[in-house]
């Protein structure tokens, strides 16, 4: 690598520096890399170390396998409905603030490279990147209805903001896994390429960005973002993910809840009642 830089990894993820790319992978293939609440800590701490090192002029995160990432551990979430394990649940869905800020407030861009599918947490988590390109193959999906959960990670506050608020309430309440096609439609990302050709053209992307004045970069991302009406401000941000905490932690209480994910692993359609 240019800098000398080893690929470098914790349990579930992965983090390589090469030049002035960084990059970031999710790293639990096995399980569609969906979030433990282990995972959550390392990618804190890989965005924190990545975003600090000053050599850094461009981020990309993607994930390993064929997903990006499909949310949060879906048997990690039944144990903690069936134990009411609410420390546990708000580590699972309230980490989600010191990531999206750390990608907000990181001097560089953050690319997300989409390689799969993106569900629930992971669709929101790539929907608080700077910017998206997708695999032809990547779906992004907003399914928390589905296992009778309330969306989080940013979801309310991201996908209105991007779509507009009719298109954010059908793929809310739809739960559909938007294929990558709509998704450039929709604005939802900002390039579509054939998979084979995702890291190629994810890390050439990042190159021509750091490849550009870093201070000036830096302060369009900061312009962008700065002005309430027209973009994202963190006051905004944490106040929706205050919401989705609080909805989030009631819908954990709920027997739908644990019945939408029991169906869920039972490859069986639910049946919820409101209890």
């Amino acid at each position: 690598m240019a800098d000398g830089s080893p690929t470098t990894m914790g349990t579930t993820v992965a983090v390589e520096i090469e030049g002035p790319v960084g990059t970031i992978t999710l790293n639990r293939p096995d399980k569609l890399n969906a979030f433990t609440v282990e995972m959550v800590g390392e990618l804190i701490e890989a965005l924190e170390r990545v975003t600090a090192n000053e050599t850094v002029r461009a981020v990309v995160l993607t994930g390993a396998g064929r997903a990006f990432c499909a949310g949060a551990d879906v048997d990690l979430l039944k144990e903690i409905l069936e134990q009411r394990d609410q420390e546990r649940g708000e580590a699972l869905v309230d980490g989600a603030r010191a990531i999206l800020h750390a990608i907000r407030l990181a001097p560089q861009p953050v690319i997300c490279a989409l390689n799969g599918v993106a569900a629930g947490g992971g669709a929101n988590l790539a929907l608080g990147c700077d910017l998206r390109i997708a695999a032809d193959t990547a779906r992004i999906g907003q399914v928390f209805g589905r296992i009778g959960l309330h969306p989080d990670w940013g979801g309310t506050y991201f996908l209105p903001r991007l779509v507009g608020t009719a298109h954010a309430l059908e793929l809310f309440l739809s739960g559909e896994l938007v294929p990558a096609d709509r998704l450039l439609a929709l604005g939802l990302v900002n390039r579509v390429v054939p998979a084979a050709d995702l890291p190629r053209d994810a890390a050439a992307w990042a190159r021509e960005i750091a490849a550009g004045p870093p201070h000036a970069v830096r302060l369009v991302k900061q312009a962008v973002y700065h002005d309430p009406h027209a973009a994202f401000t963190d006051e905004a941000l944490d106040a929706a993910l205050d919401v989705e905490l609080e909805a989030q932690l009631e819908c954990f209480k709920t027997r739908d809840a644990l019945e939408g994910l029991t169906a869920f692993l039972a490859k069986r359609e639910p049946r919820f009642t409101g209890r």
